[in-house]
């Protein structure tokens, strides 16, 4: 027998429950998790390396610890995506995080490299259901130019935090490998208080038993492609200016972490700017994304000075700090609320597929053109083409950036 469901008081804007600066703190907090697990325990590797020097195949296992939780979370986004829509946001965030901190703090324990990598791929299951979630969450209790403010801002947010981590990383680093580990337990204690503030968004479903709305894939399917294009374009300076920059003679690991926390504080900038262009189509900001990034790129490529170098890494930064939001907003403002975590997932899932293959990529270019600064160049030009591209591909009825359907 079928159940008529009204609609509740939250499902207008008028009437639902607001959110504010503690649902907003916690939701950031939660989205730099996957930045946590990305940059923590790098400086570390050379340590861990030592540590595992008698384990066969340790030069290429140990790097695959810091590597794997990205393709787990391209791997299993979309399935976290499906279980947010179908079940629960906050209860499946909530597990998540306590999931996180039980695996992420792992390492201090296990004995074996074979172990600790299985860790780290059940660290990236988490972290597929953390950025669903927290981004989803966004999504559900803003609207407007206040969703697109906020989600600039998780971009800004996760850029900085990769430089708090990667010095905090380094400086408990010298206390022993495992010891930056310990830094995963924060996610237990974010979940507490996620637990009290967060709340599951009023759901819209007319039947018990009712199946999800189909995912309009006609809308979405290009922006996940050009997702997944940009994935490559953000994380390959990120990945190759410490190499870039010591084929220019720096040898100095802190005026290489310096110069990276430029193109960093870049990114910032260039994503906390999004909440004021967002009133601009992605139409118009994504050639404006990927050309800066094209310029940088060709910039880093086309000389060995580091100050030139430096202006490329920035001009890069910049053209990333834009291109993400651009791209998740485009994304997300076709969906309703019953197609919003699934979504998210899948954009997420191609995000970060992207930027698992950046290395991989531009390692197998390099080898055939003759070294890093080449395969830098010609990824230059393939962003150079994406700008053109996106002119084409992003439909004219994309101007609104703010179809809220809820």
């Amino acid at each position: 027998m079928s159940e008529t469901i009204l609609p509740a008081p939250a499902a207008t804007p008028a009437a639902r429950r607001r959110a504010g600066l503690p649902q907003l703190v916690l939701l950031l907090a939660g989205s730099c998790m996957s930045v946590l697990g990305a940059v923590l325990i790098a400086p570390v590797l050379p340590r861990m390396t030592d540590h595992f020097a008698g384990t066969p195949g340790a030069g290429v296992l140990v790097p695959v610890v810091l590597t794997v939780p990205a393709l787990l979370i391209g791997l299993t986004a979309p399935f976290a995506g499906f279980v947010a829509d179908a079940v629960d946001r906050k209860r499946l965030l909530i597990a998540a995080m306590v999931a996180y901190a039980l695996f992420g703090t792992a390492p201090l324990y296990l004995a074996s490299l074979g172990a600790i990598i299985a860790s780290r791929a059940l660290v990236g299951l988490c972290e597929a259901a953390i950025m669903t979630c927290c981004t989803t969450l966004i999504g559900d209790y803003w609207t407007g130019a206040r969703r697109s403010r906020y989600i600039g801002l998780q971009t800004l947010v996760a850029s900085l935090s990769a430089t708090v981590f990667l010095g905090l990383g380094g400086a408990l680093g010298a206390a022993g490998w495992r010891t930056p580990f310990w830094l995963y337990a924060a996610a237990a204690l974010l979940a507490v208080p996620m637990a009290l503030l967060l709340w599951q968004p009023a759901r819209r479903r007319t039947r018990t038993g009712q199946r999800l709305p189909a995912l309009p894939w006609r809308h979405l399917l290009v922006p996940c492609l050009v997702t997944l294009a940009g994935g490559v374009v953000f994380y390959a300076l990120i990945v190759e200016l410490s190499f870039v920059l010591t084929d220019a003679g720096v040898g100095s690991t802190a005026t290489i972490g310096g110069l990276s926390a430029v193109m960093s504080l870049a990114t910032a900038v260039a994503a906390g700017s999004f909440a004021k262009l967002s009133r601009h189509s992605p139409r118009r900001l994504l050639p404006v994304a990927f050309g800066l990034a094209a310029a940088g790129f060709g910039i880093v490529a086309a000389t060995g000075s580091v100050p030139a170098i430096t202006i490329g890494a920035v001009l890069t930064g910049a053209g990333t700090g834009l291109l993400l939001p651009t791209l998740l907003t485009w994304a997300l403002n076709r969906l309703t609320f019953d197609q919003r975590g699934r979504g998210t997932g899948v954009w997420t899932g191609a995000l970060f597929i992207g930027e698992f293959l950046a290395p991989v990529l531009i390692t197998g270019v390099g080898a055939a053109t003759g070294g890093l600064r080449p395969a830098l160049g010609l990824l230059g030009v393939a962003a150079a083409a994406l700008a053109v591209g996106s002119v084409l591909v992003v439909p004219r009825d994309a101007e609104a950036l703010d179809v809220t359907r809820d």
